[in-house]
């Protein structure tokens, strides 16, 4: 009897038996009937050139293992013919390796097993299982084992079952090992804090409390919550790089096994060799999921990404004990306040779980996965995604891929177009913007790896569209330009069904189709794909300035996919509109006979009109008169017909800058855009930071980007506060924070220079904080913001700063 199920990917992994000679490929469903296990024997695949089929073979003779090659109707990206070899994962490295020593190159060797299976049966994230006869059901474990079975593309949207989770621990220092103090779980139905207890239980007696005796205890309580709960997804704040990466330790420390997979399987856990220190987790049948890199992910943006900072700004909530002293409240509420101190702990687990369904985070991640395939847990992954979509589509079309750096790279590619702008106060200026213009180029001129192979061997030129640097791409045969022709469809009609996690994760993977192709981490890197991307776009920002100034509007600035266009005269709303209608129009139209009419193509690029700013500002380069770029502020009108400024890489929205000079130029200026008086209001700011009132918008916040010892020459003030700190974590037996993988800091100027203004693992303050350098603050955050737009409108600060005459 044939059954069949809808279901979503939570986890696959490969391994062989035990003679090494059989590969078995391991996925974990989710399913409206439940988790299904489906385990299939299946081999690897790479490719060699049918010329070298007969070497490799004579090899194998010798040998005698387990590989099998047969000739395909492929051929490499040169129109070399290939052949497919078939064999055990495990044989997979030490095959490449026999190979290079013959020099034969084998092609695809780097595609994981589970990718390469899902892939080829065009199955993103969701599938159609269907397998014969009965499902062994495993009632201990609750999940069904299907073996073999078949699958098809679907589009099931799992209901995920959540568990929210955070651990609270000692202050880190220098020869103690971390305790562990409690474990807070929340999910939709059990909410509880195991609390590794050394006082007298008695004391804090409550439902959600579970006094343990002991980290051993506790870690056993925890396997078995875990397997009571049996989440589908652990989510939490920094979850893999501490919680887990304590327990971790603290499970192989009591030599206990973390048996947190779904089949009672142990938790694995390995270094990255990508990013050193860091860690990477694998469970059987669940998923650990960072808020913090699925919020990056999705596009999120946060001055901090600091739980407390985030859910302020998103909740109006946050945690219930914070401040400077907040690792030492922490401790002092464990030691003499458990109930407190537990609710302490549930309250980052709620905080978490409450940003996830503010933001439908999961929900993001399923359609990001239901895109392209990647595991929910996969952040980042740009490549990986793009050879999901873009592999078993080249297959089809009859090539195997590159191998990385077989591209063209003798020239370097350039980034987006930036125009030098003219700097100035102005009056209404228009904003047209291309929509999605590098995804529209690609669509445009065919622009393609595939497209770029048949191009160059195509001899009818009218088969073929130039690129740059001698590139030419096939106006027909060709896959990219299609595929993002679907995945633009998807996304409008994703925004018509008001699908927004959907409709973000196309966005995402459609802007990144560039970055991949531009990347040296990607097989189909070539500067000729990304040139002919970066360096059309540059042409058509400029042809489009020239158009638009025939039609009487002068440009003033253009950058990667927007120009911004003075209209010269005084202008009311609507007739800006109509204006910046009719360029749109005009400019659309211009572009279509264009390119129609030079390289017999249809134009897919769409100008849009975007915003008419009624007031707008781009300032001059310190000390010089050509104007900046990416930065400016303008003034426009909100939907409720109320002002509304705008800044773009000023100080206002730079985090690099204090908190004191990002409020006085919102200000300001907005009181200079709506002509209203500002002279007695800046004097008065002045003033108050003179007096101190202002001391709490004096912090720096920093990040040092290299560790603390690659600074030598000429230290940074963010590098000399962190070396200060170190010192007095040192002097406190803590391990220091800045040596090996730099971090963030917070400090202020004063007299003696950068002062750090607090310990964030352990909430203390290092020392006693010394008055503010209030003239460092006025001469290097008040005076550049106020400098750079009395540049155009010619006041003159002198005149009215009585007794302040050195403030500007």
């Amino acid at each position: 009897m044939v059954q069949t199920s809808d279901v979503f990917l939570l986890t696959n992994r490969w391994f062989d038996d035990e003679s090494g000679e059989s590969t078995t490929l391991e996925f974990w469903w989710h399913s409206p009937e439940g988790i299904i296990r489906q385990q299939l024997l299946q081999q690897a695949v790479c490719f060699i050139e049918s010329a070298d089929q007969p070497a490799a073979e004579q090899m194998l003779k010798t040998l005698g293992w387990p590989v099998q090659i047969r000739p395909l109707a492929l051929s490499t990206f040169a129109g070399k013919p290939v052949s497919a070899c078939y064999l055990p994962g495990g044989f997979l490295q030490r095959w490449r390796a026999l190979l290079a020593e013959q020099q034969i190159v084998l092609r695809e060797a780097d595609v994981r097993l589970g990718d390469r299976y899902l892939m080829e049966r065009f199955v993103y994230g969701a599938a159609r299982l269907q397998w014969d006869g009965a499902v062994q059901v495993s009632a201990a474990a609750g999940f069904a084992d299907c073996q073999q079975g078949r699958l098809s593309p679907g589009s099931y949207r799992p209901q995920l079952r959540w568990l929210s989770l955070d651990i609270e621990t000692s202050i880190p220092r220098l020869g103690e090992e971390i305790r562990l103090y409690s474990v807070g779980l929340v999910s939709a139905d059990r909410r509880l804090v195991l609390v590794v207890d050394e006082h007298d239980a008695d004391t804090a007696t409550r439902a959600d409390i579970v006094h343990l005796a002991c980290e051993a205890d506790a870690l056993q309580r925890l396997n078995q919550e875990l397997a009571l709960i049996d989440p589908d997804v652990i989510i939490g704040w920094n979850l893999v790089q501490f919680d887990i990466e304590v327990l971790v330790r603290k499970y192989r420390q009591h030599r206990i096994a973390m048996s947190w997979g779904r089949d009672g399987e142990a938790l694995r856990c390995w270094q990255r060799r990508d990013l050193p220190g860091r860690i990477q987790i694998a469970m059987n049948g669940r998923l650990a999921l960072d808020g913090i890199e699925l919020l990056r992910a999705a596009s999120y943006q946060f001055e901090s990404f600091a739980l407390d900072d985030v859910a302020r700004e998103l909740l109006s909530d946050g945690k219930l004990i914070t401040g400077h002293e907040r690792g030492s409240g922490i401790e002092q509420a464990y030691q003499k306040n458990l109930l407190a101190f537990a609710d302490y702990n549930l309250q980052d687990c709620d905080l978490v779980w409450r940003i996830f369904e503010r933001t439908r985070l999961l929900e993001f991640a399923i359609e990001r996965s239901l895109m392209t395939g990647l595991p929910l847990d996969r952040m980042g992954g740009s490549v990986a995604a793009f050879e999901n979509l873009y592999l078993p589509r080249l297959h089809r079309a009859g090539r195997v891929a590159p191998n990385l750096g077989e591209g063209y790279q003798a020239e370097k590619s350039p980034g987006g177009y930036v125009m030098d702008s003219r700097p100035g106060l102005f009056e209404h200026v228009l904003v047209l913007d291309f929509k999605s213009l590098y995804p529209s180029i690609i669509r445009t001129f065919c622009i393609d790896p595939l497209g770029l192979v048949e191009g160059l061997a195509e001899d009818s030129a009218d088969q073929r569209v130039p690129g740059f640097f001698g590139g030419q791409f096939h106006k027909h045969r060709h896959l990219l330009p299609d595929l993002i022709r679907q995945l633009g469809e998807r996304r409008d009609q994703a925004k018509r069904e008001g699908n927004k996690p959907l409709s973000q994760a196309i966005k995402i993977i459609m802007a990144s189709c560039y970055g991949v192709l531009g990347s040296e981490g990607c097989r189909f890197h070539d500067t000729r794909l990304s040139a002919s991307i970066t360096k059309r776009g540059h042409q058509i920002i400029l042809e489009s300035s020239s158009w638009i100034r025939e039609q009487g509007y002068e440009v003033i600035y253009g950058d990667t996919d927007s120009v911004f266009v003075l209209v010269g005269r005084a202008v009311s709303d609507n007739e800006a509109d109509q204006i910046g209608l009719t360029l749109m129009q005009g400019l659309n139209q211009w572009w279509q006979q264009r390119l129609q009419s030079e390289f017999g193509i249809n134009s897919c690029l769409e100008m849009e009109y975007e915003t008419h700013y009624r007031r707008f500002f781009m300032p001059a380069i310190r000390g010089a008169d050509t104007g900046s770029k990416k930065r400016y502020a303008g003034l426009i009108s909100a939907a409720n017909g109320e002002p509304q400024m705008v800044f773009k890489g000023l100080e206002a929205v730079r985090s690099d800058w204090t908190p004191l000079a990002r409020q006085f130029q919102q200000e300001l200026y907005r009181r200079i855009f709506l002509a209203e008086p500002w002279q007695e209001w800046l004097q008065q700011q002045v003033q108050n930071l003179l007096q101190g009132r202002l001391d709490h918008l004096l912090v720096y916040r920093k990040r040092l980007r290299r560790p603390l010892a690659d600074y030598q020459r000429q230290i940074p003030p963010h590098a000399r506060a962190a070396g200060r700190l170190d010192q007095w974590r040192q002097l406190q037996g803590l391990p220091p924070r800045y040596q090996q993988q730099g971090g963030w800091i917070c400090y202020r100027m004063a007299a003696g220079g950068p002062e750090p203004l607090v310990d964030e693992e352990s909430g203390c303050p290092p020392f006693p904080l010394s008055a503010p350098d209030y003239s460092h603050y006025l001469d290097k955050q008040l005076r550049p913001v106020a400098e750079a737009i009395f540049q155009f409108t010619g006041d003159d600060p002198e005149r009215w700063l009585q007794g302040q005459g050195s403030l500007f």
